[in-house]
Formats: C-alpha cells, structure tokens, sequence
C-alpha cells in the first residue's frame, strides 16, 4: 500500500474573524421544509428522517445489495508521486495555540469536536438539543429546504449555538448545502436564487467568483460559517441523464475537467473572500457510477484511477485554499477495492493528504445513511477516523451517541487511537480558528 509523503504545513490565512455568540437570541424556529442531505440532494419529503439522500428514492437502484457498476476509458495516469511510510499525524498542520487548546479538552470534548450532526431546517427539537449537549458536538450541519428567509435561518443558527456545552474559546461550526438549482438549501428573503452548477458551469470563473462571494455573504448574515460544495466530481457526458449522484440532479460544473478545475477554485475562492468555509466533494469522484451510495450498499467505480484526469477539480480546489475535502461513500476497483473510499488509508493518507498534499479537514459523506448501514454506527466512524478522516457528518442525531460513544471507549483503551482522535481536532480546530470560531 502507498502511503502518504511528509508535506510542508499549509499556512492559516488570516480570515474574516466572527463574533462571539453572544449576539441576543430569538426563540423561533425555521418553518418545516424537506429534510435532506449533507452531501445535497433533494429530500423525501415532511417527515422523512435526516439522513443524507444523493438522490430522490424513485431514482434508486432496485437492488440495494447488489454492485453498481459503470466503466469509462481510463486516462493515462502520470508517474506516481514519491511517498513514504509514515502516519497520518506527520500531516497535521495546526498551530501551537491550537495543539494547546486541544491538550486541555476532555476526551468527550476531543470526540465531540469530530462529529458534524444534522438538524432540520424545521427546528431544534428538545431531542436534538439534548444530543447536542451531552455529546458535545462541535458542529451541525441544517438538513432540509426552507423558504422561511435569512432571518429565520439566522433564529434557529442562534437556537442551535445555545443548545450545545462547548468547550471554552470553541464555538460550534454552522453548516450548509448551499449548491445552486436543486440542492439550494436556503431560500427565502435574503437569499438569491442560485443557478444549478451544471449553469453556473457556463459562466466565466471570475462571474461565478463573484457570485460565490456574493452568495456566501448571504450565509454569514444568516450565521452559516460553512457551505458544503463546491461539487469537482465529473460526469462525462453520456452518463449525464443515468448517473443519480450529479449527472441527474445537474449538480456538476461540466463534463471537462478543465471546467470543473477553474470553477471549484472560483467557487472556493469567491465563498472565502466572504468569510465563509468549503467544503470540495466527493473524492475520489462520483461521476462513473449509476447508483446512489447514500441509498445503495455497495455502489462501485470500475474506472476511475488514482491519477485520473478527473480528480482535476479536487486538485484546484485545494490550490485554491478549500477548508475541507468531503469523502465519497462508494467503491473504487481500480484504487482500494476492499474499502469505501471513506474507509480507506489509501484514499485518505494516500491520495488527500499524499497527493493533493492537503492538510485540512477531511470529512466524509453521511455515515447515517442507509446506504452505508453494513456496519454498525460506532464502527462507522471508527474506520473513517482510522483511515486519516477528520470530521464525522451524521444526518440522523439520533445515530450521533452511539458513533461518540464508540469513538471514546475505542480511544479510552488504544493509545494510538486516541493519538488519531487529538490530531483531528487539533485539524477541526485550526479551521474552526481561521473562520473566527477559535481562540487559537
């Protein structure tokens, strides 16, 4: 197996800094919209449970055990890159402040900064709140569409910063799937509507930078610290109409690489000026398949490489200075075969932090979805985190104990795995910093 190769730390770029919460609070909540996903997806519907849908249930592989398969002609990958044996933690680039922040954390307070739990756009419920407390949850991520408007969105932010028990000088990170076209999460007075990617694909870059920046000033007025996109996953052209991830819901910039490369940097670059965190997904790419991975067991890539042409996007986007990389939950033959991306060293150590050379947060696609429910919850987040990911997005809280709990009892008694759990916070709190939601 191909490790990673010791990188030079990234630098922390002075961000916009956001206040502490102590702004006052309103004690109203989003009006019911469609709970949906922390990759983006249109939702099933009122009432259906948070959980992070790729793609409308009608449009599911009739068999959920069963491979989704779909080849394309591979490129012809340039020499690997020189690596060397080491762990994760030789990536960790995070500041003495940062490291000393996380030294005097509680180990439940270390584990709580590792989890990214969904709350409905429909309101905090008593429920939620109490989850969010007593796992100390340094993150949340709002599920569902809402037209309810900025001010709205901007109550329940507030509703939800006073729910949880953070650590001092810590302040929980605010999520959303703010895309464009169908996976526009917030809507309403104050916010623009957003064009599809597969539109704002055909915009130069500096009119899509501009927009980004604009459409990420909408966000900070709502309180949102993060928006989870852009999309670089490519879909080549004659998977566009059958491929149920991004081709259908027209959430890719374009077919060509090159495109996708110049906007996912336009895109991150634009939300940064606004002060906002991205989040570039869902490596290594979900473009060559047919399924839904957020719905089906075992969806896999047959063709993409660890070289490919194709991971263009992902590579520019870190240039560009994106906040986190978002794991794909699928299967890739030709890379690690025995392992879902979000799973896999080779994925992870390898290809994100060897690669790319990128030293931020990794976090994965919803590991509360059904699709990814062959294992059990705790045992979910513990392979994540032991392949080198960061941040844990679970979309139903009601999943969130039993992950926190299993990450801590499996940290109490390995060594190294507790090593592991310190190194990702120390990775969530250095961009937590840069956004203003750190001391340190």
């Amino acid at each position: 197996m191909t490790l990673f190769r010791p990188t030079s730390p990234r630098p922390v770029r002075p961000r916009f800094r956001r206040p502490a919460e102590g702004a006052p609070r309103i004690a109203a909540a989003v009006l019911a919209g469609l709970l949906l996903t922390s990759c983006g997806t249109p939702g099933a519907g009122p009432g259906a449970p948070p959980s992070a849908l790729t793609g409308p249930p009608t449009s599911a592989p009739s068999s959920a055990g069963a491979p989704t398969q779909v080849g394309r002609v591979p490129t012809t990958p340039p020499p690997p890159p020189s690596s060397a044996v080491g762990s994760p933690s030789a990536t960790a680039t995070t500041s003495p402040a940062c490291s000393a922040v996380v030294a005097r954390l509680s180990l439940r307070e270390q584990v709580g900064q590792l989890f990214m739990v969904g709350v409905p756009t429909s309101g905090l419920t008593s429920g939620t709140a109490r989850t969010l407390s007593q796992t100390r949850a340094g993150s949340v991520i709002l599920l569902g569409n809402t037209g309810a408007g900025s001010a709205a969105v901007a109550r329940l932010v507030n509703d939800v910063r006073d729910a949880g028990r953070r650590p001092e000088g810590v302040r929980t990170l605010l999520a959303a799937d703010q895309e464009g076209g169908l996976v526009q999460r917030l809507k309403g007075d104050g916010f623009a509507d957003m064009p599809s990617a597969r539109t704002q694909g055909t915009w130069s870059a500096q009119r899509l930078r501009s927009s980004a920046e604009d459409w990420g000033r909408e966000l900070r007025r709502a309180g949102i610290d993060a928006d989870l996109a852009p999309v670089a996953d490519v879909v080549p052209r004659r998977l566009l109409a059958v491929n149920q991830p991004i081709g259908v819901l027209r959430r890719g910039f374009s077919s060509d690489p090159a495109v996708v490369a110049s906007h996912s940097a336009a895109f991150v670059e634009g939300m940064d000026r606004a002060g906002v965190a991205t989040a570039v997904k869902h490596f290594p790419g979900l473009g060559a398949v047919r399924g839904n991975t957020d719905l089906v067991t075992r969806v896999v890539d047959t063709s993409t490489g660890r070289h490919d042409a194709d991971l263009a996007g992902f590579r520019s986007a870190v240039r560009a200075g994106v906040d986190m990389v978002m794991v794909s939950s699928a299967y890739y033959s030709r890379i690690d075969p025995g392992s879902r991306a979000a799973y896999s060293p080779v994925v992870i150590t390898g290809m994100i932090r060897g690669d790319l050379d990128f030293t931020g947060v990794v976090v994965s696609d919803d590991l509360a979805a059904p699709g990814v429910r062959d294992l059990r919850p705790g045992s979910r987040a513990i392979r994540f985190l032991a392949a080198g990911g960061d941040l844990v997005i679970v979309g139903d809280p009601g999943r969130l104990a039993a992950m926190s709990d299993a990450v801590r009892d499996k940290a109490a008694a390995d060594a190294a795995f507790r090593t592991r759990v310190a190194e990702s916070a120390r990775r969530v709190l250095a961009m937590k910093a840069g956004r203003g939601l750190a001391d340190c």
